[in-house]
């Protein structure tokens, strides 16, 4: 969740002891993160320049390649190729499609149909190909493969490829070896922060063993849009018809909604309520490497935007980590089967770039029922890659531009309503059962 305004620094150092816990992630096996990080190809970062956090890489372009094979040949093996090495994980669904007139090879005549997902991580290989099934292709007729919905994470350079058949042509190979598969999310150890709703502790400005129920810069954030104010259950007892930050039946529950009055608040009339926690003046709760999982469940009404999000203890903005965002304002967002995930990179309040991934996670990964039930958010960095997942399963990864940056948590449900009705329908509350932490070369 992208901040414009500059974050307070935040307060004293806490040496917190915390009882150890055991995250499940759903039958992984349990390797050490440094064992893991050790298998990576060292050229998958040290190959870019980000210029301190200020800069990112250009980004990778992607073309899908011509194939020629022989009449009667029963696949073609068709290139996906990259232009140059990628800084980040890049999705893409591959289609056929019937070719052009007037000669056009036809699905169920002359090739079965192919709708399969592409999946270049840092250090893959620049070229992978997808097998599409013939059926007995002669000369002449042509069909296509194309991106029905883009690229994410990549810009492109043909979005189009043709299969034909000609005399004298040879059959292609498949090119599938070097390519990593998702990791699996694992920590070694017992996590130095785990989050009991039932013990848990807020306030206005937050404090040693207490989340802070504010933003570090204020209550609002015009600069993204926002028509919320978050809320703080004391402060504003008589603001909201339900608490804002409560913990109901074992779980914390982070809650947007509709005000009966709006409330001016530094120049702005606000119409709904919004809801936040952040670490900042937390210590036990920030960390340089090392994992953050949140266990939640996000809210699905039009509007909302949930965030799970990582700021520099330092003050400065940018740079910001987004582990997971939900953007309730855009028309064709899917709480139950989408995901987003970002970096914002630049200096003294400067962004300059924007790495973002917003994908279905149901077509690439299997992932779905996000605002249904509980799933395991979570980050894992290093000082060379930034990687996230879901319910144990990577499902992004980008080279780190802001190694060395000491981090903390936010937590929160903003609103960003921009039509006529009410804020209304669906759920506007985020529900977190559980939070851990696990600071990789620290005490």
């Amino acid at each position: 969740m992208a901040s414009r305004w500059r974050i307070a620094a935040p307060g004293a150092a806490l040496g917190l002891s915390l009882a150890a816990c055991w995250l499940a992630v759903g039958g992984a096996t349990v390797t050490s993160p440094d064992a893991q990080r050790a298998k990576r190809p060292a050229s998958a970062a040290a190959r870019f320049d980000f210029k301190g956090g200020t800069v990112f890489p250009p980004r990778a372009r992607v073309s899908i390649g011509d194939v020629t094979v022989p009449p009667g040949a029963r696949e073609a093996h068709v290139p996906i190729t990259l232009d140059r090495p990628t800084p980040n994980t890049i999705h893409a669904r591959v289609m056929t499609r019937n070719g052009p007139f007037p000669d056009p090879a036809l699905e169920g005549r002359h090739f079965e149909r192919l709708d399969r997902v592409v999946v270049f991580r840092p250090g893959d290989p620049l070229t992978q190909t997808v097998r599409v099934a013939l059926k007995g292709l002669p000369p002449g007729p042509v069909f296509e493969l194309h991106f029905p919905q883009g690229v994410d994470g990549a810009g492109v350079a043909d979005a189009r490829g043709r299969v034909s058949a000609a005399v004298g042509a040879k059959a292609g190979a498949a090119q599938t070896r070097g390519f990593r598969a998702p990791r699996r999310f694992s920590a070694a150890g017992a996590p130095s922060f785990s989050l009991d709703p039932g013990s848990m502790r807020w306030s206005d400005t937050g404090g040693e063993g207490m989340f802070a129920t504010r933003l570090p810069h204020g209550r609002t954030q015009p600069g993204n849009g926002e028509t919320g104010l978050y809320l703080d259950p004391d402060k504003h007892k008589r603001a909201a018809a339900q608490p804002p930050i409560a913990v109901e039946g074992g779980v914390l529950v982070l809650r947007s909604q509709p005000l009966a009055r709006p409330i001016a608040w530094e120049g702005q009339s606000l119409p709904h309520g919004a809801a936040v926690l952040t670490g900042a003046r937390m210590p036990a709760t920030h960390l340089t490497y090392g994992q953050i999982v949140w266990e939640a469940q996000m809210p699905d009404r039009r509007g909302s935007w949930p965030a799970l999000w990582l700021l520099p203890v330092s003050g400065a903005w940018p740079p910001e980590i987004d582990v997971y965002e939900g953007f309730g304002n855009a028309p064709d967002w899917d709480f139950g089967r989408f995901i987003s995930a970002n970096l914002h990179g630049g200096s003294r309040n400067k962004r300059t770039f924007t790495v973002p991934m917003r994908i279905d996670a149901e077509r690439f990964y299997g992932l779905s029922g996000f605002a249904s039930g509980y799933h395991r958010y979570g980050v894992d960095i290093a000082p060379d890659l930034i990687t996230w997942f879901v319910d144990g399963k990577e499902v992004y990864q980008a080279v780190n531009p802001f190694p060395g940056t000491r981090w903390f948590p936010l937590m929160n449900v903003a609103v960003k309503h921009e039509g006529k009705g009410a804020y209304a329908g669906g759920s506007g509350a985020m529900r977190v059962r559980s939070m851990w932490i696990w600071r990789s070369g620290e005490s």
